[in-house]
């Protein structure tokens, strides 16, 4: 029955890449990656010379390790101060190796190695934009998506999954690339946009995977979509009407009973009363003290939509994202739950993870497994698109996302 739905999702499925193209037409396709914000010192080193250029196009060539300090507008290289409000970072063909740092001690890049050091290609800026520093990686595409892919799923999965991932990190990158022209940076390399970390984990698998749909991106009537995914549906993937308020065609709920392996796909929480009335209260809602929460509706595929909370000072009425932001959100990975007791604790039982809207990456795991084609899992989470090279798009109409 199950096969029968993902195949009648997958007919028609075009892979578009036009007569007469070629792939260097994506050799150009470059993302911009902001790897922190507000940096205020910083660690870069490379196994050849390093070349600095400012926006001046001034240059210095370090053989060694750099550090460079943040002092107001000034930055200082090895001890030698450079007012600039741009600094632009590269060894060649060869990786960079950066390790943020404060206080006179390295601290861990977010999507850093063991180590605290993050491996990156391309090259790297230091710009000033007011009283920040911002770290922006500027990768090649392809690149980009070999960095994407091992952090975001196990490089051990099956190849077609493998390929799912590929695609969509490579349509959700372009597509958010096309739309912000105008800022620093594409993606962030973290959880917000996807997690990306650079050279880490990259092996024979995900090269092939990547390459082997080099410049494939799923569109919907010419364009990129907005190729959301996430871990766990544990049953229908949600509309994004719902979620976001936005009305996609191409991400509507799809029946997911693809994912029971999942480690999260079902869970239990426990919450401090105490600490949910603060971090409501930190999120702006007046909340006294708490004595009853529950759910007041339900979303088309069954999570909850709204809360009601019963408190000291009268009620309110939260969105269930509201909840999973002020508890965080791998505490509650979902708003797929149930409340089962509430007193010093407000006890939640669960299933799935993540905002279950688009691809789900355990569901695309297991059809994966049971011999479906990257295209065909691809058509089916995302309905009614089709996967054309690049070369071919157009840039997708702006989505304005609110506030999660």
């Amino acid at each position: 029955m199950r096969a029968a739905r993902l195949w009648a999702g997958a007919a028609g499925l075009g892979v578009c890449l036009g007569a007469g193209m070629v792939p260097e037409a994506q050799a150009a396709q470059s993302i911009r990656v902001l790897l922190a914000s507000d940096v205020q010192q910083l660690e870069v080193s490379s196994d050849q010379a390093l070349w600095v250029t400012d926006e001046q196009h001034q240059a210095w060539s370090y053989q060694s390790a750099l550090q460079i300090k943040v002092r107001g507008h000034a930055l200082i290289l090895n001890g030698k101060p450079v007012v600039t409000d741009q600094l632009t970072l590269r060894a060649g063909t060869r990786d960079l190796t950066i390790w943020l740092s404060g206080n006179g001690k390295r601290s861990t890049v977010h999507t850093g190695d063991e180590n605290g050091a993050l491996h990156v290609s391309g090259v790297v800026q230091l710009v000033r934009r007011g009283k920040s520093r911002l770290l922006v990686n500027h990768v090649d595409l392809e690149e980009y998506v070999k960095g994407v892919v091992p952090a975001e799923v196990n490089s051990t999965w099956h190849p077609e999954m493998l390929k799912v991932q590929a695609v969509a990190t490579r349509t959700y990158a372009l597509y958010q690339r096309m739309l912000n022209s105008t800022r620093d940076y594409d993606v962030l390399a973290g959880i917000q946009d996807q997690v990306y970390r650079g050279r880490q984990g990259i092996d024979a698998r995900v090269i092939a995977a990547v390459e082997s749909t080099r410049g494939l991106v799923v569109t919907y009537q010419g364009a990129p979509i907005y190729a959301a995914f996430s871990s766990t549906a544990a049953g229908v993937t949600e509309d994004a009407m719902t979620v976001w308020s936005k009305d996609l065609p191409y991400l509507k709920g799809v029946e997911c009973p693809f994912d029971i392996e999942s480690p999260y796909y079902q869970w239990k929480a426990s919450v401090k009363i105490r600490m949910l009335e603060k971090n409501l209260r930190q999120q702006g809602f007046s909340v006294g003290t708490i004595s009853q929460v529950a759910p007041e509706s339900y979303s088309r595929a069954g999570r909850v939509a709204t809360l009601r909370v019963v408190h000291s000072n009268g009620e309110l009425v939260i969105r269930g994202e509201d909840l999973r932001k002020a508890v965080g959100y791998t505490i509650v990975p979902s708003t797929q739950f149930t409340v089962q007791a509430i007193g010093q604790d407000l006890v939640l039982s669960g299933y799935g993870a993540g905002h279950a809207v688009g691809l789900c990456q355990w569901g695309a795991k297991e059809l994966a497994e049971l011999g479906y084609s990257f295209s065909s899992i691809l058509s089916y989470y995302y309905p009614g698109t089709e996967l054309r090279d690049v070369a071919l798009t157009h840039a997708p109409p702006p989505l304005s996302m609110p506030p999660s």
